[in-house]
């Protein structure tokens, strides 16, 4: 099918509430997607922080493959070895002891939700089901989940949100101890925020809000959909801070590309739910299973954490000669592999102008250029990426 038949058939049959370019790929293989017409890109997007293992990933294709022809699906009325093995896995390299496998991020976060309101009502009655999030946060687009999101943007026309939500300042711990109540359930936040601009929760910060969690009772949720998975240098992004939540959320790069989500928690927390609390048709089926286990060993026995840390090192340093040399480039963000650049300006006409010389980026918060490729990502893609952004922000300074 050609893009514009493919174009003129989307348009009569699928909805309108994604804004797509006119293109599409028909083949991805590590950093490089090739498109209809031949042309090549190189990802510095990886599906929104998804690919972590580039694209088509032979230990996850061959283990799917293997797999498919097996068992594609069988209810969670039983037993599923690769759910097994992949809550195993995920306790053993995290704080957590217990596991509940959903389909998405978005799902995650609500299961999270549903958790802690859970905990706290089994412990203290029906009244504590408040939950705090924070300004600048994404945690997913359904109702609940839309409600603890800071963007009237995503949440316009949805109303009326359901209740026991409320939002305090990122970063600022007096802020957040002025509304936690006797209410309160739960604290949820991302470590490093993505959608909110790569924006990273300050240590000492942190180390406050876990305090003010022990004092209250109150959980700790980190939702670490896209951070987390090896993304910022460590396996989980909550092992810079020194800080364990009581419950975490995962999905994104947990399959490299197959759709999963996770919450992890401890013992604890967990035993809240019983049989019949929470459940899911889809979540932890041994499709998604398999694909997630492939991609965890992969990122566990290849340490690739490390990898993310040393390479995102390098590109760090030269997306800080940019800050240095462009005075409308404000600020480096972020860790390891997830970084993002800070502009003066929005920052659309740059991915457009980057998608025309065949390098895929994203601007996230209007003016935050997000860079979340691959954890293969080498330094000789970094360089190549490098020499584009400078041809384009000098074109910007001879404009101005």
């Amino acid at each position: 099918m050609s893009i514009e038949v493919m174009i003129q058939d989307g348009e009569s049959y699928l909805m309108n509430n994604y804004k797509r370019l006119p293109i599409s790929f028909v083949k991805g293989e590590g950093m490089k997607l090739l498109d209809t017409e031949g042309k090549e890109y190189i990802d510095f997007l990886g599906g929104i922080a998804v690919n972590s293992l580039g694209h088509s990933p032979h230990v996850v294709v061959e283990a799917l493959k293997d797999q498919i022809g097996k068992l594609m699906h069988v209810s969670n009325y039983f037993w599923i070895d690769s759910q097994v093995e992949l809550g195993k896995i995920l306790a053993h390299n995290s704080f957590g002891d217990k596991v509940f496998l959903c389909n998405s991020g978005a799902e995650a976060n609500e299961a999270a939700i549903k958790l802690a309101r859970k905990y706290a009502y089994k412990k203290y009655g029906s009244h504590r089901n408040e939950v705090i999030a924070m300004t600048g946060s994404f945690h997913g687009r359904t109702l609940a989940t839309l409600s603890i999101t800071d963007s009237k943007k995503y949440q316009e026309g949805y109303g009326p949100l359901p209740e026991g939500f409320k939002m305090a300042s990122f970063n600022d711990i007096d802020a957040l101890k002025n509304i936690v109540g006797d209410n309160t359930c739960a604290i949820i936040l991302e470590p490093i925020q993505g959608e909110g601009g790569v924006t990273a929760a300050k240590a000492e910060y942190l180390k406050e809000v876990k305090k003010l969690c022990l004092e209250k009772d109150i959980l700790l949720i980190f939702d670490e959909i896209q951070c987390g998975i090896a993304r910022t240098g460590k396996l989980f992004a909550y092992e810079h801070y020194n800080v364990e939540p009581d419950i975490m959320s995962l999905a994104k790069a947990l399959a490299a590309g197959f759709p999963i989500g996770a919450v992890v928690a401890t013992d604890k927390v967990a035993v809240a739910w019983q049989p019949g609390d929470h459940g899911s048709t889809f979540g932890g089926n041994p499709l998604a299973c398999t694909a997630a286990v492939a991609t965890m060993k992969e990122v566990v026995e290849k340490k690739l954490w490390m990898r993310a840390e040393m390479v995102g090192s390098y590109f760090g340093q030269q997306l800080q000669l940019l800050v240095n040399q462009y005075p409308f480039v404000k600020e480096l963000k972020g860790k390891g592999l997830m970084l993002g650049l800070e502009l003066e300006m929005e920052g659309a006409s740059i991915v457009a102008k980057a998608f025309e010389k065949g390098f895929i980026i994203n601007c996230t918060a209007g003016k935050v250029l997000r860079f979340v490729p691959p954890l293969i990502v080498t330094e000789e893609d970094i360089d190549g990426l490098m020499v584009v952004l400078k041809e384009i922000f000098n074109e910007m300074e001879v404009v101005e």
